[in-house]
């Protein structure tokens, strides 16, 4: 099948220029794009795709895409197709792990169409011909900022390439930064895609800028909210413990590059992922105290977001949570503990958040030894009275100045980060004008702040559920840690009592504290200097407890919104009209889109900043001109928050300039000819096989050499890596091993991580007594990670424990779990590979002296007899689902899956159905199994 590289006749929705232009450009030629987030990447995907899609007869392959752009790409064909009316026009069509068998796959394939295919899957059918390359119109890969060289994505570009001359090949990417990692990253990343030509457009790109700057352009009121002062202290103290912590990593690992180890990089996301792949190689020598840091970071960083989205009560219960996962053991010593724990800053961040939550008072009640009462203090977050004042000038303006009639909506939306912040919004905004008693006479009320919004409701409710859990979460530790406590501290706490409170005095010497009084009385940190978990005393509760009481106020506003009963549907259920609705919506990259479309807004209020979403703002305004947007802009000022949005867009400024002067400065970029023929002379040294062999032969051989590869080992990189190495590679339905190199030699693989579960469930031993049964010279692979530790653990001491490695034995560490396994198969030969590349290498070297391995016979062995080795399916996850399942062995599963349609049909199998499939004591497992699940749902 084949594409004119002219132009169809067919509607686009590209209303922007420069959307215009890229469109022609890449209907013109084969280039990687790379546009800056939030400039409509899948809408030009999508309208590049109908244009193939109208013209017919078209084998379309997507490469890379998430289940949520199938969605989007699904969708916008069939509204394509349905606006241009186009008859040819078939549409997307998902193939992934839920998909039908492999007649239907290689039916559907041979009737063309666009097909977006799971890596794995494709990479299967290409290798078996099930979807013959040479009839491929053209390759579309989404997210090529992930095609390495070890990737799937790579493997299929370059098979693809080498059986397909005349295709089309794009890429798009929408994430510059992989871009500009390591020596001339964008030129290798093009040699990995297969492609010549780079097209670069950032925000600042001309054709952009002309677009989005010109006469309908969005109104944008930027509002600088500031922080509360104890909301400073906490980021200033949190900010503190990052910067030691980053110190201490610093000052115990020398020799890493660490250039980006700072406070501006420990803001981005990815920093852990930096910190961890500097450390990986040399993990197993990283001491201990490194790796706790590692971790502590990935808390603090969280804190630091916490203190900005969180509520005061909802904070400080994340606080307790964190404390309580580093509460110290029993006879801990400061060395085991969480380094930023005993810092100074520590102090001040548990502390600050409770004074943000409750305050002790002073006021004397008896002349006697006394005990504090605490009141509420509920600080809000400072964004929710600017929400509020948004919306009350929105109210505003629309009464007294109702704007021109345009094709929006009118609707107020409003973005924040995540579903949490989007839920908090949502309480708050039900709730900001319900106005709880207060203890004031009613003549102190000041008439404007009983009117004025607030979250007093909210934060009371809140505490109210935050004391109710930290009384049970209270008696839950004193029961779990009391061993741990007077570990700690010698005897049990003086500050608490039973159930983890501290006891209630008399009632005739107690004095109230009215004012400002610290929180916390009695010891703060325990004797190896570790900070206390803090518990408020029954009398401190009580009086919380007193001061926030349900008022009927609030008792009716929390059944006004609890109701939901469908007899009175017509009562609490209704259809709003568009101007009527506040619609809060979380960030959702590329899908912001479609709510932009949908909702019509007339008001956008960005709740947090995102530089993607602004953009998307600013395409949809330039798109309609019948359509006004006034947008508000909130963030803290000088937070972290801040701080976080302007390194985003100055990173990714600076990653465009970097991969515009490489673009400029580059050489034209030599892939594997794909468009040329294959040199005569490689192809004939390609053919060569030497084998030495007796009389020291050099046979030529009319094939080159193969490896039979099990089809789920294609979630490795070894099979690309094989195939990189001009080894066929032939995918099939293995039982016994994963890799076949020759009639005599099968090799099990086996990762770190995947060697010490097939030791804990024994299936590793079966797998080489199975490998005995039908090879000459069976082996086990052990394969590391090209960029982690080339070591297991230490060997453990055997010298006082020698039992422990005697068969009858079960031996904990995996070094006795390999001497076991090599005194039970002497002849079984253990690879250790330091990663996939020495792996190639090693296969390649082992095969030459070797004949050819015969894929039927490496299918048929461990079959039964009357299985046809040519009847096996490619569709492995149904059968590891089945794996998992208590009664079934590797033996039935065969059974299984031959006698019975699916999954589904085994669930519902009776017991008595099973038997002859299993036996009877397999049959009542299976069924007690699946029969338990039903029951439990």
């Amino acid at each position: 099948m084949s594409a004119s590289n002219a132009p169809q006749p067919v509607k686009l929705s590209l209303p922007l220029e420069y959307q215009q232009s890229l469109f022609q450009e890449l209907r013109a030629e084969d280039e990687l794009v790379i546009l800056a987030r939030g400039l409509g990447l899948m809408r030009l995907v999508t309208n590049l795709l109908h244009s193939y899609d109208a013209a017919g007869n078209n084998l379309i392959v997507i490469v890379g895409a998430e289940d949520r752009e199938n969605a989007w790409l699904g969708e916008a064909l069939a509204e394509h197709a349905a606006i241009s009316a186009s008859p040819k026009a078939r549409g997307l069509t998902v193939v992934n792990t839920d998909f039908q068998s492999v007649g239907a796959r290689e039916k559907m394939y041979a009737g063309g169409g666009i097909f977006s295919i799971t890596s794995r899957i494709l990479i299967v059918d290409v290798l078996t011909n099930l979807l013959d390359p040479q009839t491929i119109t053209g390759l579309i890969v989404l997210h090529a900022d992930r095609v390495v060289a070890t990737s799937l994505e790579s493997f299929i570009l370059r098979v693809y390439r080498q059986k397909n001359k005349v295709g089309f090949l794009k890429a798009f990417s929408d994430n510059p930064d992989p871009f500009t990692i390591g020596f001339s990253p964008l030129s290798t990343m093009m040699r990995n895609l297969f492609l010549k030509k780079a097209s670069l457009w950032p925000r600042f790109h001309v054709a952009v800028a002309q677009a989005l700057e010109g006469k309908k352009k969005a109104e944008v009121i930027e509002l600088e909210v500031p922080m509360t002062d104890r909301m400073k202290d906490i980021q200033n103290a949190i900010l503190e413990c990052v910067e030691v912590s980053i110190h201490e990593l610093k000052k115990g690992n020398y020799g890493l590059d660490m250039d980006d180890w700072n406070i501006d990089s420990a803001l981005l996301k990815n920093f852990d992922v930096i910190v961890r792949r500097q450390l990986d190689p040399n993990w197993h020598r990283t001491s201990w105290k490194t790796k706790q840091i590692v971790g502590d970071l990935t808390v603090l960083r969280g804190l630091l977001n916490a203190v900005l989205t969180y509520d005061a009560v909802s904070f400080l219960q994340h606080l307790d949570t964190i404390h309580a996962a580093h509460s110290p053991p029993p006879g801990s010593t400061r060395q085991t503990q969480p380094p930023w724990l005993f810092l100074d800053a520590a102090q001040t961040i548990f502390e600050t958040a409770r004074q943000r939550v409750y305050a002790a008072s002073r006021e004397v009640v008896a002349r006697e030894d006394d005990i504090d009462s605490l009141h509420p203090v509920l600080e809000e977050l400072p964004k929710w009275a600017i929400l509020a004042e948004v919306l009350e000038e929105i109210d505003r303006d629309l009464y007294f100045e109702p704007p021109v009639r345009d094709d929006s909506n009118g609707t107020i939306l409003i973005m924040c980060s995540n579903t949490d912040t989007c839920r908090q919004l949502r309480d708050y905004l039900q709730t900001m004008h319900v106005k709880p008693k207060t203890s004031k006479p009613d003549n102190e009320e000041d008439p404007e702040e009983a009117h004025k919004p607030s979250g007093s409701f909210l934060m009371r409710r809140r505490l109210r559920s935050y004391l109710n859990w930290k009384k049970q979460f209270a008696q839950v530790n004193a029961a779990l840690f009391s061993e741990n406590q007077k570990a700690l501290n010698g005897a049990t706490d003086p500050r608490q009592g039973r159930g983890g409170f501290r006891g209630k005095g008399p009632a005739n010497k107690r004095r109230r504290v009215r004012g400002g009084g610290n929180v916390s009385s009695g010891p703060t940190r325990a004797d190896n200097g570790s900070l206390l978990q803090y518990f408020e005393k029954p009398g401190e509760v009580a009086d919380l407890m007193a001061e926030i009481q349900i008022t009927e106020q609030e008792a009716k506003q929390k059944e006004d919104v609890g109701v939901d009963e469908l007899e009175a549907m017509e009562d609490y259920f209704q259809l709003y009209e568009m101007q009527d609705l506040v619609v809060v919506h979380a960030y959702d990259g590329d899908q912001d889109e479609h709510v932009l479309e949908e909702t019509k807004p007339r008001y956008i209020i960005m709740y947090e900043p995102d530089a993607a979403f602004i953009r998307r703002v600013e395409v949809y305004r330039s798109s309609h001109n019948d359509r006004n947007v006034r947008v508000y802009f909130l963030y803290y000022g000088g937070s972290v928050e801040e701080q976080r949005y302007l390194s985003s867009v100055r990173r990714e400024k600076d990653a465009f300039t970097k991969l515009i002067k490489e673009r400029a400065g580059m050489s034209v970029v030599m892939t594997v000819d794909p468009h040329g023929a294959e040199d005569p002379q490689e192809q004939f040294l390609r053919t060569i096989n030497t084998r030495i062999a007796g009389g020291g032969r050099l046979a030529a051989t009319a094939e080159p050499p193969r490896v039979v590869v099990d089809v789920r080992e294609f979630r490795s990189s070894l099979p690309s890596l094989l195939h990189g190495r001009s080894i066929v590679v032939v995918p099939c339905m293995l039982t016994v091993g994963d890799y076949v190199l020759s009639p005599n030699i099968c090799v099990e693989r086996k990762s770190i991580s995947d060697l010490i579960s097939s030791f804990k469930d024994g299936r590793l031993y079966n797998q080489a007594e199975t490998m005995f049964q039908h090879y000459k010279n069976p082996m086990l692979l052990i394969e590391f990670d090209q960029n982690k530790s080339f070591t297991l653990e230490p060997f453990a001491d055997l010298s006082g424990n020698a039992s422990s490695v005697m068969p009858g034995n079960a031996p904990s560490d995996l070094q006795s779990k390999i001497v076991l396994l090599t005194l039970a198969f002497p002849r079984l030969r253990i690879i250790w590979s330091s990663s996939p590349y020495q792996t190639a290498e090693i296969f390649e070297s082992l095969k030459a002296q070797e004949d050819e391995p015969d894929p039927i016979a490496a299918v048929r062995a461990g079959l039964d007899k009357d299985m046809r080795a040519e009847d096996q399916v490619f569709n492995q996850e149904p059968q590891d689902m089945l794996a998992v399942v208590p009664g079934v062995t590797p033996e039935s599963i065969k059974t299984i899956v031959w006698k019975t349609e699916n999954v589904r049909e085994v669930a519902n199998m009776a017991q008595e159905e099973l038997e002859p499939l299993v036996g009877k004591v397999a049959a009542r497992s299976i069924y007690r199994f699946f029969d338990k699940n039903v029951m439990d749902d």
